[in-house]
């Protein structure tokens, strides 16, 4: 039941957003992130955070992932200097 709930809240809106396939959108559902507004007001680092306390193998691409969605890019195509703040943040995430 709950799969067909993820499948519809996934699927419809965030999935259309890049870097984000039905897994990653089921992880945000189940961090209670269902919209792509409230993806963006949370920011790719909280929803991170977010996803983590789920899924301990949160790792540094979907870190970009969420950051590409929010932006409306490839997360490929993250510039450097965000890329490097990323990355800053993903080591101290976890320690």
């Amino acid at each position: 039941m709950f799969n067909i709930f993820i499948d519809k809240m996934g699927n419809n809106e965030l999935s259309k957003l890049p870097n984000i396939g039905k897994t990653l959108a089921q992880k945000l559902v189940l961090a209670e992130i269902t919209t792509p507004e409230q993806l963006a007001e949370l920011g790719s680092e909280n929803a991170f955070i977010r996803i983590k306390t789920i899924d301990e193998t949160a790792c540094y691409n979907m870190l970009c992932a969420l950051e590409g969605a929010i932006q409306g890019i490839r997360w490929h195509n993250l510039d450097a200097e965000r890329k490097a703040q990323l990355k800053e943040f993903f080591v101290i995430a976890n320690k």
